[in-house]
């Protein structure tokens, strides 16, 4: 008996090019909707008085793990709608923010300040682009200059999380002073020291204090654009205030001064530390490798922010000295 041979028809060939293609978009799918799980922030809120609410980050520095979501971010529920304080470090993180804000108050957002120029303060203002972002003219200045290099600086640190993410310039100049919004009397107060330009705000209304990264709590200062000696005259300015509750830039909410006496003793000594390095003659290398004292080991990343803190501080303090 002949053995039957069976020949494909075209038909055949589209058949198995179209199984083929549809496995493929399958798999393709699979992977975007699993990449994006991986980068959820899963935002969720924490109160601090009755309408004020903080996600909190994380303590430690940038990374693929986090997704750079080392910041606080907070809002307030105002009678007119939520006024929102800083964004986040990447659109992706803003308009998870934004979705969990509107879904949980039901209310509008109608306002949002940005404390100062740092990237995971103000890189999620991208959605918010539909409501007025105010900041003061040395915060805006500064993402002028800086915002552009901050987010190239992300893209390379945590990837896909910064997919779409660009530098969104606030649209409202704010003066410092009192004013009213939605029942609540909130301050803008004008410091420096982390920056050429730090806004604080405090909502008289609740005694809840925003101070930006003037503040680290249990997390060592980051001292990149720092002038450490306008900063300490700043922290003694928000020692005069008399608040409720603080939000710190970084790290967990607190009731007393102890975020501020910690960020102010750590600040003092690595000023007195650098200055004595100095006079000692050590070179960057050196000041690099000299122990640090007990008292600041509970601070989180210390060794990494002290190396960055060297880094960026010593060669101007080098060219003051023997100048």
């Amino acid at each position: 008996m002949k053995p039957t041979v069976r020949f494909f028809q075209p038909h055949d060939n589209v058949s198995i090019l179209m199984r083929t293609f549809s496995v493929l978009i399958l798999f393709i799918l699979t992977i975007q909707v699993s990449k994006a799980a991986e980068l959820d922030y899963n935002l969720i809120a924490e109160p601090v008085v009755e309408g004020t609410y903080v996600f909190v980050g994380s303590t430690k520095y940038f990374s693929k793990q986090n997704g750079g979501n080392i910041v606080n971010t907070a809002y307030i529920v105002t009678n007119a709608g939520v006024v929102v304080i800083d964004t986040g470090p990447s659109y992706r993180y803003g308009k998870q923010m934004r979705d969990y804000i509107e879904s949980t108050t039901g209310l509008s957002i109608i306002k949002v300040f940005i404390t100062h120029h740092h990237p995971d303060h103000f890189l999620g203002n991208q959605a918010f682009n539909d409501v007025p972002i105010a900041s003061l003219s040395g915060v805006i200045n500064g993402i002028k200059l800086q915002g552009n290099a901050f987010t190239d600086n992300l893209y390379a640190l945590i990837g896909d999380w910064m997919k779409e993410t660009e530098a969104y310039i606030p649209t409202e100049v704010i003066v410092p002073g009192k004013f009213s919004i939605g029942g609540h009397e909130i301050e803008i107060i004008a410091l420096d020291g982390h920056t050429d330009s730090d806004m604080v705000i405090y909502d008289h209304t609740t005694g809840v204090l925003f101070p930006g990264d003037l503040v680290f709590h249990n997390r060592t200062p980051a001292v990149a654009n720092a002038n450490i000696q306008h900063w300490l005259d700043s922290i003694s300015k928000l020692q005069e205030l008399n608040y409720k509750y603080m939000v710190p830039g970084h790290g967990a909410v607190i009731s007393d001064e102890h975020a501020m006496i910690q960020t102010r003793d750590y600040l003092s000594w690595l000023h007195k530390h650098l200055q004595n390095a100095l006079d000692r003659g050590l070179a960057m290398s050196e000041a690099l490798t000299l122990e640090l004292p007990a008292s600041f080991q509970s601070l989180d990343i210390l060794h990494e922010e002290y190396k960055r803190a060297v880094l960026q501080l010593y060669p101007d303090m080098e060219q003051n000295y023997f100048n």
